[in-house]
């Protein structure tokens, strides 16, 4: 997620769009021929009022073509050669998109010269206004120091080093350097690693925190990470120069550095965000309502009948962007004191006899519906991992594959779980498969992809996993 925070510049796209739009109708009323009948908007049907059906036409299939191509989306560091590409491949579609209207109305006398000269006028102008406002907004940075970022580099390898010269050399570029952190004894650091903490947390204005991923252990990207969703700033990974680099990071080019970034995955946009969530509301109070309001009191009897203690078991679980939250459970075991570094085992002496049936049917985690009513969780996701777990599964697995996981919120159940992927980890092929299955379903995610894994969810707590235990 790209966090803007006290800019105006955010202002420049809206203006640009509105523009461009306003620029391909108006050369259009001068450009073509119209019926002069057709010319007073409101004065005939629309299908019989061709200009007005133009401006919908063009204005609609502009929006969608723009965005198809991610025609706006310029930033200060896109080159000036890839904002002429973007100009070629949008004029070339909305040409094919205004011969396409004329080819419809054959009534339309307007000739192939004409249409030529009113697509190179209205892109020139169009073009003119991009290309100024993109050279404006570098002359702004360069002479009047407006509209910077103020960023952090953490880290000394070639990539950081790079970085730092690219932001100190091109001013135009708008990166203020307020601090860079390595450990390391160079006299040109603000501190280590371990300093970094304490500087972002008396600096709340940074903007934009730049790590060299390699240089830092799983603990500090998560606190990097954490810092960055709860201060609202941008968060972004200088990987190794020489390194294959990962399709599921976002790979931005600074000159030719490649600077990684969290992607804005389909999962994640505000649509299916409002529509996963309108699901897990309903689903949640569904079952609290018709499951968890007989089978608590039930097994509040049970489990007090068999062992002391409480009905529930909460435990810290790293949620999206490594959150932490208090995640429930049915109690199962005789103590609920947590021993770092075990899953329980096959036959292990802690687990209850009806702690026995709750794991085998996936029973004890029905209080996680009330997580999700929270917002901490969502029905199906990413299972989430112990916090002590968390730094150990991440030294087997690839950064960036480990980090993607922990970008959506965690699931009740998930993929990996209904494909036998759970519990205890015997070897590396287990948390290297649920991973793997996490990451597929991130990247494929539907309702109707959910719907399945729900559905062979509830097929399991009847049947059983042999995983289960």
């Amino acid at each position: 997620m790209e966090y803007k925070r006290g800019r105006y510049s955010w202002l420049l796209r809206p203006f640009l769009i509105i523009f461009d739009v306003i620029i391909i109708n108006v050369l259009a009323f001068y450009s073509f021929n119209f019926n002069e009948a057709n010319l007073y908007f409101f004065s005939s049907a629309l299908l019989n009022n061709k200009h007005l059906l133009y401006i919908i036409y063009s204005i609609v299939l502009w929006l969608v073509s723009t965005s198809f191509i991610k025609f706006y989306e310029v930033y200060r560091y896109t080159s000036a050669v890839n904002i002429i590409s973007l100009l070629i491949k949008q004029f070339l579609v909305f040409a094919i998109i205004v011969f396409a209207f004329i080819g419809v109305f054959r009534s339309i006398n307007i000739q192939a010269f004409d249409t030529l000269k009113y697509l190179l006028y209205s892109f020139s102008l169009i073009s003119a206004i991009k290309l100024l406002s993109f050279y404006a907004l570098k002359t702004y940075r360069s002479y009047l120091k407006g509209n910077v970022r103020r960023v952090v580099i953490i880290g000394k390898g070639e990539g950081a080093q790079e970085l730092n010269q690219l932001f100190s050399k091109r001013k135009e570029l708008g990166y203020n350097i307020i601090a860079t952190f390595a450990d390391s004894k160079t006299k040109t650091l603000t501190g280590s690693i371990t300093d970094s903490f304490e500087f972002l947390k008396d600096n709340k204005e940074v903007d934009e925190i730049y790590c060299a991923i390699d240089e830092l252990t799983e603990k500090q990207v998560n606190d990097f990470v954490k810092y960055a969703e709860i201060n609202h700033c941008n968060i972004k990974f200088i990987p190794k120069t020489n390194k294959l680099l990962t399709k599921r990071l976002k790979t931005d080019y600074y000159n030719y550095l490649p600077v990684l970034s969290m992607p804005e995955i389909a999962l994640n946009n505000d649509f299916n965000k409002f529509m996963k969530r309108i699901f897990d509301v309903v689903f949640s109070l569904l079952i609290i309502v018709f499951v968890m309001s007989w089978l608590t009191p039930l097994l509040f009897i049970l489990i007090k009948l068999e062992s002391k203690g409480s009905l529930f078991y909460k435990h810290k679980r790293n949620g999206i962007n490594y959150k932490e939250f208090d995640c429930y459970k049915f109690r199962s075991l005789k103590t609920n004191k947590i021993v770092k570094g075990t899953y329980i085992k096959k036959n292990d002496t802690r687990v209850t006899k009806i702690g026995k049936f709750l794991r085998k049917t996936s029973l004890d985690e029905f209080p996680q519906f009330y997580n999700v009513l929270k917002g901490d969780m969502s029905v199906v996701g990413p299972r989430p991992h112990m916090l002590s777990y968390t730094e150990d599964y991440s030294k087997k697995i690839d950064k960036y594959n480990f980090m993607f996981r922990h970008n959506v919120k965690p699931g009740v159940t998930g993929l990996a779980q209904i494909k036998g992927y759970r519990g205890e980890i015997k070897n590396d092929e287990d948390i290297i498969n649920r991973i793997k299955y996490d990451n597929f379903y991130i990247e494929n995610w539907s309702l109707v992809l959910d719907l399945k894994i729900i559905f062979q969810t509830m097929i399991n707590v009847f049947k059983g996993q042999k995983q289960a235990y």
